[in-house]
């Protein structure tokens, strides 16, 4: 395995006013993290490279605080995000394919999307999105979770001066999504962005095939789900 780590929490309290501040960057291949928590605010975790899995784990923060550039799976597990400073969004995952031919994405599969519990009383006082283009090919998707009604009713927000070509050219999907944040009636109506209706196009994106799960996932010792 490129990096193991289980029941460990990879904090950085910059805060608010220290912007970007990473908790953790992973790079290594067949990396895989279990029961571990990731807190920051800005740029929480840093998914840099290669195949990425998350399981059970706890993810908070504010502005793009899951970011990067990997094949990464997160799964059941505890996605938060928490009170930004005062004229920020909370923006999710911020994904960073730079070409169609990379095989990398944000998976976001079985898992809990909610405020932290200090930020529910006033969440209503910001805007918190699942994600936005951070890349022209930016793929970012989230399937068979809970949303809870901290998220935007349209889902997902533009990146400051893009061109409009980035909306045509991401890939973000929804499928199979539960809970009041999971309502895609009012979703954005870029091109790039589907609700996925279709089970074998989901299935393309579980740890079977967007990672190879099925090679390496067992030498982990750590629980996992190949397949929806």
């Amino acid at each position: 395995m490129g990096f193991l780590a289980r029941d460990i929490t990879f904090e950085n309290n910059a805060g608010i006013e220290g912007e970007q501040a990473v908790a953790l960057r992973v790079g290594s291949d067949k990396s895989a993290f279990y029961q571990c928590g990731m807190i920051a605010h800005q740029d929480t975790l840093y998914v840099h490279s290669n195949r990425q899995f998350y399981i059970n784990c706890y993810i908070a923060g504010t502005v793009d605080f899951i970011f990067g550039n990997a094949a990464a799976i997160l799964q059941d597990s505890d996605i938060r995000p928490r009170e930004p400073g005062p004229k920020q969004k909370n923006m999710v995952t911020a994904q960073g394919r730079t070409d169609p031919n990379q095989n990398t994405g944000i998976v976001i599969q079985k898992s809990r999307i909610e405020a932290t519990d200090d930020f529910k009383p006033i969440q209503g006082s910001f805007e918190s999105y699942l994600g936005r283009p951070w890349k022209n090919f930016s793929r970012t998707v989230v399937m068979q979770s809970e949303i809870s009604d901290v998220i935007n009713p349209a889902g997902w927000f533009p990146w400051e001066g893009a061109e409009k070509e980035r909306y045509t050219t991401l890939y973000y999907g929804e499928y199979g999504n539960t809970g009041d944040g999971a309502d895609t009636s009012n979703r954005v109506t870029w091109p790039g962005f589907r609700v996925i209706t279709d089970a074998t196009e989901a299935q393309g994106f579980s740890a079977r095939y967007f990672i190879a799960g099925d090679e390496w996932l067992a030498n982990t010792g750590f629980p996992f789900s190949l397949g929806l």
